[in-house]
């Protein structure tokens, strides 16, 4: 495109918003279902019973170590299916771009919107894109829809969780979070850490094929903490974290300096699972032999004595894990 910053005239309809959506867009998502000229699309879906969902990204910085809000809206969307118990196939895509934003960043993130879709095996079939005032916006939010087909399997669920049951993670928690705090450099730090942005559905879907299988999810805002104080609401069951959450040092060193705490910092590429005990061993063995799954760990259990989420220490002791009220890294996905 001749026009190096997104203007108003991007948005209104015209000439430069055709050239946009053909030159930036369409041309780095080609699904075959996308046609710009069309109001709507035809989307096969084998015959399955359709799993829809829905996401919004405004993470700052727009860019950080191991991806930017293109990647990240693909990995979190179809990242919320996998753990529903579906194969995700198709996303559509709404664009917010702020007036003056730079036209070689917007293809980048594209590109990199692009390159996540087509590693997850999904399609952007559609998608709409709007301009914002100067100062109105971001610099580019992105609003996303997926769709795909429930496998064959168990149907996880948190009605599903029985007194007993244990929990895994698939993987160090916090460094999503952790990442984009220090690529921010508001605190004078920096570091060398990666966000764990990525699909999880090479976990969740050998998981399906588990009878043990109760409830999957994936732990972004509000990180681990959360999911636990979502199981207790839902189920009247308490959850106890056991002293074994994987936490990578630099994780670990940053939340002591600043006073945050990593389980209630938000990943985007990790599964919570909860199983029957039978089944915790086969579940680790299925994740430490899949890319992104390596450190996976046994995390807690499933009780009926309490209605809290407690966190059992190293040294022997235990702590309450409060729900989460402030919110102590804004914008991080």
């Amino acid at each position: 495109m001749e026009d190096d910053r997104i203007s108003l005239a991007h948005g209104n309809g015209g000439r430069f918003m055709r050239e946009l959506i053909e030159e930036v867009f369409a041309e780095q998502l080609s699904a075959s279902e996308l046609d710009v000229q069309a109001d709507a699309v035809a989307i096969d879906l084998e015959g399955g019973e359709a799993m829809i969902t829905t996401d919004g990204f405004t993470v700052q910085p727009l860019e950080f170590p191991g991806g930017n809000i293109g990647s990240l809206a693909v990995h979190g969307t179809v990242n919320d299916l996998a753990v529903a118990g579906a194969r995700p196939m198709y996303l559509t895509l709404n664009a917010f771009i702020e007036e003056g934003f730079e036209m070689e960043r917007l293809e980048r993130i594209v590109g990199s919107l692009a390159a996540a879709s087509q590693a997850a095996g999904v399609r952007v079939s559609a998608g709409d894109t709007k301009v914002l005032r100067r100062g109105e916006g971001g610099g580019i939010y992105l609003a996303t829809t997926g769709v795909g087909i429930r496998l064959p399997g168990v149907r996880p669920a948190m009605s599903n969780i029985r007194d007993g049951d244990v929990m895994i993670v698939s993987g160090p928690v916090g460094d999503h979070g952790t990442a984009v705090m220090l690529a921010r450099e508001e605190f004078g730090l920096r570091g060398n850490l990666v966000s764990d942005a990525a699909s999880v559905m090479t976990l969740t879907e050998p998981l399906l094929a588990l009878d043990g299988l109760r409830f999957m999810r994936d732990p972004t805002r509000g990180g681990i903490a959360s999911i636990g104080h979502e199981i207790v609401k839902a189920t009247g069951f308490g959850v106890r974290f056991e002293a074994t959450i994987p936490v990578r040092d630099q994780v670990q060193s940053v939340c002591e300096m600043l006073g945050y705490d990593p389980y209630y910092l938000a990943c985007e590429g990790r599964v919570v699972a909860v199983l029957d005990p039978k089944h915790v061993d086969d579940a680790l063995a299925i994740g430490r032999n899949l890319p992104n799954g390596e450190h996976a760990e046994r995390i807690g259990r499933i009780t009926s004595k309490m209605q809290r989420v407690i966190l059992e220490t190293p040294l022997g002791g235990e702590r309450f894990l409060e729900e989460l009220e402030d919110d102590p890294l804004p914008r991080i996905c």
